[in-house]
């Protein structure tokens, strides 16, 4: 791969929130390892978990050793991703995403962008709010609470627990990076230990059978791909923000591209150990149910973990969705302050978990999570491509770096093709193959190359640059 140029373009003025939204991350402000270990460990050891680790054997019908491997392989390619794609850009720019993509595609770009962008981590963060809130289930009896089936609000006093829920997540978010991180350091060892304790109780309940044939899916009558299924949703349920590069806004305070392998405390202690752990707790469920699927999915999440580890497997729900969805609304912050510059970032935050929690009312987001997962990285990864294109091989086919910044911040049409033609694609693959329906991560990697040759075809049809602008 080439190297950047040795006189890079310049940026905007210094920020004044010490976020340095707007500048590179001044080597004062480069945190250590330790920091990126601790949020990625936090952040992915998540209420989620509880829930995705279930829905691999229920909605998706695969067990044993095709979840089993299908995990291990599929989350060292993420590890792989964040290390070799996304942490070197980020540790040579030290830009957010947001300031790097309006240098090249152009403000009107990037708010479009942005938009999706931001409505999207917030609905996945909402989907985290929903996770916690099934853990006052078993605490608060008499309020009803959401099932694997639900889609609308449970009712008043399922919308009050969200709510509170959301503020306090909105809390953390909006005080800064440095709380995010911190919040996960404390919480993500606890969290793990949780998560192990679980799958033990349930296995000793179970008689401390053969993992491997206590994992067994609990439907048979689905075929969606087996290994490969689990294979690519655990590389790409993160598309997103590896490939699609919403993690510069967060490597970039990292001193080396070394810190890309903190990923992988979140990869293979949250979405391996913890979502094997999580799928014990259904396979104990059902056959406390003798084996009725029906009766499965009319269970609350709270209700289940309540079943295996009482008020601290509770209380593990309740913080583990809570540090997930810290940088999540973090991020989205990001792209709303980007998208509206009058606002500053905390506002920006407090704009996103005003709808994050809006959209935890809804269960649908987190019961349908490995389709929207899915969607969510084919929608936005494949910008992680025009952005990999422009730092890396512009010079080499011929094509302008920061384009829109050497145009006076002119819209770059080419990028935008280069993001639309490979979506449009993948949607009709989307409405055509039932494969593809039922397991939306096997287009995240085609849409994503797409958008790069896209790119790479059609910027040379840009007008040539007129100068550069700060």
């Amino acid at each position: 791969m080439s190297s950047r140029p040795s006189t890079p373009i310049p940026v905007d003025p210094p920020a004044s929130s010490g976020e340095y939204e707007h500048e590179p991350v001044p080597v004062h402000a480069r945190k250590g390892q330790g920091a990126f270990w601790g949020m990625y460990a936090g952040e992915h050891t998540a209420g989620t978990e509880f829930l995705i680790g279930p829905l691999f054997l229920l909605a998706w019908g695969v067990g044993g050793w095709s979840l089993i491997a299908g995990l291990i392989l599929g989350n060292l390619m993420a590890v792989l991703t964040w290390r070799y794609v996304t942490a070197p850009i980020a540790t040579r720019a030290r830009l957010t995403l947001y300031q790097q993509l309006e240098r090249i595609c152009g403000r009107g770009f990037v708010t479009l962008y942005n938009l999706m962008n931001g409505l999207l981590f917030c609905f996945l963060a909402g989907s985290m709010i929903t996770v916690s809130g099934t853990a006052f289930g078993p605490l608060l009896p008499d309020v009803a609470m959401p099932t694997f089936s639900s889609t609308m609000p449970a009712g008043l006093g399922w919308c009050v627990i969200v709510v509170g829920i959301g503020a306090a997540m909105t809390y953390v978010a909006a005080r800064g990076y440095d709380l995010v991180a911190k919040v996960g350091q404390i919480a993500a060892p606890w969290m793990f230990l949780v998560f192990v304790a679980c799958a033990l109780v349930v296995l000793g309940k179970m008689g401390a059978p053969n993992v491997i044939e206590a994992l067994a899916p609990v439907r048979s009558d689905l075929n969606v791909g087996g290994f490969w299924a689990v294979f690519f949703f655990a590389w790409l349920c993160n598309a997103a923000v590896h490939l699609g590069m919403a993690d510069l806004s967060i490597l970039r305070f990292a001193r080396s591209p070394n810190a890309g392998w903190a990923s992988a405390a979140g990869m293979f202690l949250g979405h391996c150990v913890a979502w094997l752990c999580a799928a014990l707790l259904l396979v104990y469920w059902v056959k406390q149910k003798g084996g009725d699927v029906d009766a499965a999915k009319a269970v609350s999440l709270g209700d289940m973990v309540n079943d295996a580890a009482g008020v601290t497997g509770l209380i593990c729900v309740v913080i583990a969705g809570w540090t997930t969805a810290n940088p999540t609304l973090y991020r989205a912050g990001l792209a709303f302050q980007a998208m509206i510059p009058g606002l500053n970032r905390t506002q920006a935050t407090l704009l996103a978990g005003a709808v994050c929690t809006g959209a935890g009312l809804f269960p649908a987001f987190a019961m349908k999570l490995l389709d929207f997962v899915g969607i969510y990285g084919t929608i936005l990864a494949p910008v992680g491509a025009i952005l990999f294109v422009d730092f890396w091989l512009a010079p080499r086919v011929g094509l302008v770096r920061e384009w829109a910044a050497r145009n006076g911040g002119g819209f770059n049409f080419a990028a935008l093709l280069a993001w639309i033609l490979p979506l449009i694609v993948g949607g009709w693959a989307y409405a055509t193959f039932p494969l593809i329906n039922a397991v939306p991560s096997y287009l995240v990697v085609p849409c994503w190359i797409g958008a790069g040759l896209c790119y790479i075809g059609l910027g040379r049809l840009l007008p040539a640059p007129r100068h550069a602008v700060a």
